[in-house]
């Protein structure tokens, strides 16, 4: 198995931490929120409010789940527009009151289904890339899994973007990838050569900002590591003022 199929089969794989565990682990005095005050609450995101160092942060992520029934509850991990909506709730809130953002990435991507396309998929991710570009709070992204395509970046439009060691990041999954050039989706491996997915690569072309050394699915080290590395860069996020830190987000993704 080359370096890439390793890492893909390692981001998919069931035994890695959710973002609810990584909200839990970092964050003391996590409270989750539900509901986008709209349609329902999606399980496949889970939103609320932690301390961090004492700072109230509020934490955003794409949960997928621990087992069939878990998974099935959370979608698998993948969104619908109500999920989005709530996840821009929280952000909207979090910059009324000066909270920091925090969003763990792991989907395959949003849930592509009839009944999301109706309630407004594509307007719902696209709300989400608008009001995070200007949202005059520090957001830092950490893709903790899968990224994939617009249901990751919905979540993703963020000062900064961390990827954990075994993870990916995509426009759309080598599989999707393989059927649409070769229309041959067994040629996935093939494809996720080409991609340029995995986070030394992305971090290489300057896509994102970080890799998070991993060992082993639960390791303290890494938890420890994480902590510290967003208590430093918010301290440096929140020392730029509103107008300097949207600016700076521009720029970062107009560079591509």
């Amino acid at each position: 198995m080359n370096d890439v199929s390793y890492i893909l089969k390692e981001a998919r794989d069931q035994g890695r931490l959710t973002s609810l565990d990584y909200a839990k682990a970092i964050f003391d005095d996590f409270i989750e929120l539900h509901g986008d005050r709209n349609f329902r609450d999606d399980g496949a995101i889970i939103g609320g409010i932690g301390r961090l160092d004492g700072q109230a942060v509020t934490v955003i992520g794409i949960q997928k789940g621990k087992n069939l029934q878990d998974n099935l509850n959370r979608n698998f991990g993948q969104p619908h527009p109500e999920g989005y909506r709530k996840a821009l709730r929280l952000m909207k809130q979090a910059e009324k009151f000066n909270r920091p953002v925090v969003t763990f990435i792991n989907t395959a991507g949003a849930y592509p289904g009839i009944g999301a396309e109706e309630r407004g998929q594509g307007e719902a991710i696209a709300r989400n890339l608008l009001e995070m570009s200007d949202l005059k709070v520090p957001i830092i992204a950490i893709i903790i899994g899968e990224g994939g395509s617009g249901g990751a970046l919905a979540l993703a439009v963020a000062d900064k973007v961390w990827m954990l060691e075994h993870s990916i990041y995509a426009v759309l999954s080598p599989e999707g990838f393989a059927s649409i050039l070769w229309k041959d989706g067994t040629r996935a491996a093939e494809a996720a050569e080409l991609m340029k997915i995995t986070a030394g690569e992305l971090l290489r072309m300057g896509v994102i900002d970080k890799v998070i050394p991993e060992r082993g699915y639960f390791s303290s080290e890494v938890i420890t590591m994480l902590k510290s590395d967003l208590i430093e860069t918010f301290k440096e996020l929140q020392a730029l003022s509103a107008e300097d830190l949207v600016d700076a987000r521009y720029q970062r993704f107009r560079k591509y």
